[in-house]
């Protein structure tokens, strides 16, 4: 059987696209790190959210030095709480769940999003720097009143941040 020249052409150059492909999708998941979704993450009680410990009442707490974690409960159709004051300088590590459908978390100017599935609590971190604010949006259509779904990310000085006191 003969193979004409072009097929052979086409053949080798398709050949090579699934190859660099493979090597391409291999380097981005084990070359540099990119952390592939997992079931590994803390879960909850979606219908009981008021009666955990941090998403009872959810806000901003100190971690460490310059560090925070921001728990956020996402419901039809709002973020608890809705806008998030955090200093200049910091690493902020958002614990975001939801207790009615499918949301998403999305902090607009950063490569923060990800989806947040009642029973699960999703965690992303973002690096602050220089104070201003971002917005905070639901990407997943969660229903009739999805595009009213937003917040502010609010990036102050860190000499004007101040913690507010548990009551």
């Amino acid at each position: 059987m003969k193979i004409h020249t072009y097929e052979k052409f086409w053949l080798a150059a398709s050949m090579l696209l699934i190859v660099g492909f493979i090597l391409t999708i291999t380097y981005g998941t084990v070359g540099i790190g990119i952390a592939m979704v997992d079931d590994s993450a803390d879960t909850v009680d979606p219908d009981n959210l008021g009666d955990h410990p941090k998403f009872s009442d959810p806000g901003v707490e100190q971690v460490g030095e310059n560090e925070y974690d921001v728990y956020v409960r996402a419901l039809q159709f709002a973020f608890i709480p809705g806008d998030v004051e955090v200093p200049a300088n910091s690493t902020v590590t958002f614990h975001v769940t939801s207790s009615d459908v499918i949301h998403s978390y999305s902090v607009v100017g950063t490569n923060a999003n990800t989806m947040v599935i009642p029973g699960e609590v999703a965690t992303i971190t973002v690096e602050t720097e220089e104070p201003g604010e971002h917005g905070i949006i639901c990407t997943e259509y969660c229903g009739s009143g999805h595009h009213n779904m937003a917040g502010k990310l609010i990036i102050v000085p860190e000499d004007e941040f101040e913690l507010e006191e548990e009551q």
